[in-house]
């Protein structure tokens, strides 16, 4: 089968280079597949590291353009071919709405026409240079998804599903479909896992537990976590102001993403579908560390009397301890931390050599914070948690911020 896919591949437009091409798929509609697409784009771009764009091939249903805002500019054509549109954060984009007199009409056409004009959008349009162009798909598993995984280099797929047992059935099908035609599976997402009570930061999952980590699991694939249903995110896609959502999800499809396009990736370095060191493990965990005094978080990093240490599952606390402060030694605690397998440290200020080994040893640093440890968990869980960038420079706290790290 692989054999096949590689005849039937087009090239894309000679003006373009694009480094990596990643379709995004459901097994049905209404799971927020579009939604995934949007967040993942707006995530890229905000790292300011890549160049990224996105190829609507959900024809029927295309509702990309609207999460953007965009829907009512027309792509700019020359003798060369068509420039897809620019969003606010200067995201391309490229849909069949941009080029209907009315997008509110429909689309009926037949599977081959379809499937053409997406092919269209890869060998007509251009993308120039691109790290990312991500594939919006429709759902399902017809002609046009057919087509992409037959025609596009695609460097892998992000499957999206929610939490039914119905969805979880028919997410077996795309992955076996993915298989067939030898296309790598970069991890599954579940969507509309659960909602968060406002008042009491409670999780409810309304539409039962899900079942996609457990498929993930049985087809030895990754599981890239979850997100709850928000309402902030729903109204500001009903706004076209996708690029305005500044919670954070989607960490580890991010990551997943991130490791295929760093500098000096080569063959040596483990395939898409192996977990690395510092990768969220497949349960969803996350394990994180607190600058504190045990009950507020400490102001300097160096001062702190220990880390309050916690593992978080699937938005719920699985464990939780306290740490105290081993002593002071240039450069000890990030490595001390980072044997003890923390992937976040959250203080209050922290001096920029700290930061740099933290962030040389692919741990999230997160300053600014204040207040108390429960407090400022319950921030980091829903997403609410922003780093400030605090970095200790005043010369009194030098000996334990700055140069004892």
């Amino acid at each position: 089968m692989s054999n096949q896919t590689q005849d039937f591949q087009v090239k894309t437009h000679p003006l373009n280079h694009i480094t990596r091409t990643i379709a995004v798929l459901s097994g049905k509609g209404g799971v927020g597949k579009s939604m995934i697409t949007g967040l993942l784009a707006t995530y890229l771009q905000r790292t300011g590291q890549y160049r990224v764009g996105i190829l609507d091939a959900d024809v029927t249903g295309p509702s990309i353009p609207k999460l953007f805002g965009v829907e009512k500019i027309k792509p700019r054509g020359s003798e060369d071919g068509l420039f897809p549109v620019r969003t606010h954060s200067d995201i391309q984009l490229m849909s069949i709405n941009l080029l209907l007199e009315d997008p509110g009409a429909p689309v009926v056409w037949r599977g081959p026409i379809l499937a053409n004009t997406v092919k269209q959008f890869w060998t007509d349009v251009i993308w120039g240079e691109l790290d990312f162009l991500l594939i919006d798909m429709p759902p399902g598993t017809g002609d046009i998804p057919l087509t992409v995984f037959q025609s596009l280099p695609l460097d892998g797929i992000i499957i999206v599903t929610s939490p039914q047992d119905l969805v979880a059935m028919i997410v077996q099908k795309a992955i076996q479909m993915a298989k067939m035609m030898s296309i790598p599976i970069i991890g599954l997402v579940e969507n509309m896992s659960h909602v968060v009570c406002p008042h009491c930061q409670e999780s409810f999952s309304i539409f039962g537990n899900g079942k996609t980590e457990a498929v993930a699991r049985e087809a030895n694939i990754p599981y890239l976590g979850n997100l709850p249903i928000d309402p902030e995110l729903a109204a500001l896609c009903d706004q076209g102001n996708i690029e305005r959502f500044h919670k954070r999800y989607l960490d580890d499809s991010l990551a997943a993403l991130e490791r295929m396009i760093k500098p000096g990736k080569n063959d040596d370095e483990p395939a898409i579908n192996e977990v690395s060191q510092n990768q969220v493990p497949a349960s969803g965990a996350v394990k994180i560390a607190i600058a504190s005094d045990g009950t507020n978080v400490t102001e300097h990093f160096g001062h702190c009397a220990g880390f309050v240490v916690m593992t978080i599952e699937n938005q719920t606390i699985t464990d939780r301890a306290f740490v105290e402060n081993p002593g002071h030694k240039p450069g000890f605690l990030p490595n001390f931390l980072h044997d003890r397998g923390i992937q976040v440290i959250i203080a209050g200020g922290m001096g920029s050599g700290a930061v740099e080994i933290f962030k040389e040893k692919g741990i999230e640093v997160i300053t600014g914070a204040s207040g108390s440890v429960d407090t400022v968990v319950e921030q980091y869980r829903s997403g609410q948690l922003k780093s400030t960038g605090s970095v200790c420079h005043d010369h009194q706290h030098a000996d334990s911020c700055e140069d004892h790290a």
